[in-house]
């Protein structure tokens, strides 16, 4: 949990008979070709066959909302799972939470069905009520015998997040009743993970081929007290889950890769591919690892490694199978779900592998789901082909719903298309100089663009701007020459201003996004008399909040720094707060489209500051505290690693 037309005619999809009507031809060299088994490290682009259709499927998709915040009595929805059951229907799990969106608290495990391939959807069920405590972490599996849907989640006490209990419960109605949730502690968790113990979440497998076919598979990941950071433990059951054990456990007592979250997948020759979001400290680039295990569970062959060739940002992901040639499949196919943006919880991306996890699409090659916010998904096939993702998704946060999206293989197989919300070349409009020379030449100057009608007035030094904080801003379009990136920098900037409520954007770069987006930005917040600063990567957040709103009319300085591991803001030439700053770059993923330097206002244009502004100054390095009082008290300091100086002496026309 850490950190929603006319029903066709109803569709028998029988799991436990897998026999596929495929329209492939399958060329006379892919039958030859050989299928890659083993998972050394591979190319960094999928090894994806040729095409094996006569005649292409027409593309299709359809998506719904299946739970959004702030309805049904429920304040936020999350953590989707998603099955598929042996007649067909569909049942799609989530976490209700009541009174917050916190992990924590009174949150209830919910259901809808679908009874026509996720066309339409029956009304939300209440699987188990927390009553102030937290139900959540579905794990559904589907026993392909006897049509049984088990049921795996966790249980803490309200706000505790120390006591983490796993549980099970069944289904033998296709999800319409379930029995009362059974306690699995002694069964596949232990003592010490009591601490924290989290089932899924995601669906579990059953597996289908070797001496262990028909053993189901739920993976889980757990904490322990006292420094020691957990890993990941299989839960296995060889009686259709009505008795589970613990199988393969990989405990780590590093701090620098935790393999957490995690979803398995059953691989052609039987062994099991298991994929997990990564949580140490520093995690390696892609923020995911895997492991192997070659018999049935019981065992992982080697502790799990960083597996860069699946690039995602800190985040649940999601594996279906969805064809494979001894099943008489034309071709192997895995899925993988998960946001694609390498630091920030958004672009939902369905890649595949051709070679069983030998290799992956990178985002590029995969298909782009939703470009915007997006966090938790679970994968499930409809019937041969067409598959259903369940997904956590909004415009602004990826907690506003939780999505059901159908599809089938052409559109997978569709290109993207252009990237939305990259911003291209700035309208026409008035502009101020740029002063910095720094380390660029004039011509590689990021240019200012004056927008709303601000006007000059009385500064600090010479002249300021004076904004109304109704539409007047400064833009400087995103280039190289402010790009921040992972290292130290200084922002500094004189305000003036009378306002005593709303908030009042000083600067804004890059991003506006929730948790851990690459972004920076500081304001004033009159009505909480303080001023606040926030630096983003895909490694964490650091926030600063120093008392005073500094709204009496007079000019004051705020200036932000990132000094190695440190953020730091000083007001008035006296550093008033300081925080640890998370390593990585407050730019990361800007191929995915990224803003540049806003002043007086937020990159999406609001929260508009009301007063004046003078000496805006970006440096690409952190200046030493003498010089930081130097630019204080006479306005004078170094041009090295000075990328944008804006002292609003003049605005020039079009």
């Amino acid at each position: 949990m850490p950190t929603a037309a006319d029903p066709e005619r109803r569709r028998v999809f029988r799991i436990g008979s897998r026999g596929r009507s495929r329209r492939h031809v399958v060329l006379a060299s892919l039958l030859a070709a050989a299928t890659c088994l083993g998972l050394a490290a591979g190319p960094a682009r999928a090894a994806q066959p040729a095409p094996v259709s006569a005649a292409a499927d027409v593309p299709e998709f359809a998506e719904q909302v299946l739970y959004q915040a702030g309805t049904d009595g429920y304040s936020c929805f999350r953590i989707p799972a998603i099955v598929t059951t042996n007649d067909g229907t569909l049942l799609a799990f989530a976490e209700g939470r009541v009174r917050t969106c916190s992990d924590t608290g009174d949150i209830d495990l919910v259901l809808r069905r679908s009874h026509d391939g996720g066309r339409t959807w029956g009304p939300l069920q209440v699987l188990v009520q927390g009553n102030g405590d937290t139900r959540g972490n579905p794990v559904p599996i589907v026993d392909r015998k006897s049509g049984r849907i088990v049921l795996l989640s966790t249980y803490n006490p309200g706000e505790n997040q120390q006591i983490r209990h796993p549980f099970v419960q069944y289904s033998e109605d296709d999800g319409a009743t379930w029995t009362a949730p059974r306690d699995l502690t002694a069964q596949i968790s232990r003592p010490e993970w009591e601490w924290w113990y989290g089932t899924g979440p995601v669906h579990g497998i059953q597996l289908r081929r070797g001496p262990h076919a028909g053993r189901m598979v739920a993976p889980a990941y757990f904490n322990e007290p006292g420094g020691s950071p957990g890993g990941v433990v299989l839960a296995l059951s060889d009686d259709g889950g009505l008795t589970w054990r613990r199988g393969a456990v990989d405990r780590r007592d590093s701090q620098t890769m935790i393999p957490g979250e995690n979803t398995v997948v059953e691989l052609t020759d039987g062994r099991i591919y298991d994929s997990a979001r990564e949580g140490g400290a520093d995690p390696d680039p892609g923020n995911r690892a895997y492991a192997i295990s070659s018999d049935g569970g019981e065992t992982f062959d080697a502790p799990f490694v960083t597996d860069p060739r699946i690039e995602v940002p800190t985040v649940q992901g999601a594996l279906l199978r969805l064809s494979a040639t001894d099943e008489g499949d034309a071709r192997n196919r895995l899925l993988f779900a998960a946001p694609a943006h390498p630091a920030a919880r958004e672009v939902m991306t369905v890649r595949s592998s051709y070679d069983e996890a030998a290799s992956w699409d990178t985002w590029e090659q995969g298909k782009v789901i939703h470009w915007g916010p997006s966090a938790y998904s679970d994968l499930t096939e409809l019937s041969p082909g067409v598959i259903g993702l369940l997904y956590e998704a909004g415009g602004f946060s990826p907690y506003e719903e939780i999505r059901f999206a159908r599809m089938n293989e052409a559109y997978l197989d569709t290109p993207n298309g252009t990237r939305p919300g990259i911003p291209g070349p700035p309208a026409p409009g008035p502009t101020t100089p740029n002063l910095a020379t720094g380390d660029r030449s004039a011509v590689d100057r990021a240019t200012a663009f004056v927008r709303g009608g601000a006007s000059l007035t009385s500064g600090r030094f010479g002249k300021a701007l004076n904004l109304d904080g109704v539409d007047d801003r400064v833009e400087v379009p995103y280039d190289r020459s402010i790009d921040l990136g992972a290292g130290d920098f200084t922002w500094s900037t004189w305000f003036r201003y009378t306002a005593t409520s709303g908030t009042h954007t000083l600067g804004w770069a890059y991003r506006l996004g929730p948790n851990t987006t690459p972004q920076v930005w500081f304001r004033a917040e009159p009505g909480s008399n303080r001023l606040r600063a926030l630096l983003g990567t895909g490694f964490g957040t650091a926030t600063l909040t120093a008392s005073g709103a500094h709204n009496d009319g007079e000019w004051h300085q705020v200036v932000l720094q990132r000094v190695g591991r440190r953020f730091l803001m000083w007001v008035d030439g006296a550093q008033v707060a300081a925080a640890n700053s998370p390593s990585g770059s407050v730019t990361e993923g800007k191929e995915f489209g990224v803003q540049g330097i806003h002043v007086g206002e937020r990159v999406d244009g609001t929260s508009r500051f009301h007063g004046s502004l003078d000496e805006v100054r970006v440096y690409r390095r952190a200046l030493a505290p003498a010089e930081i009082t130097r630019l204080y008290e006479h306005n004078l300091s170094g041009r090295r690693g000075l990328a944008l100086w804006l002292p609003f002496e003049r605005i020039d026309p079009n």
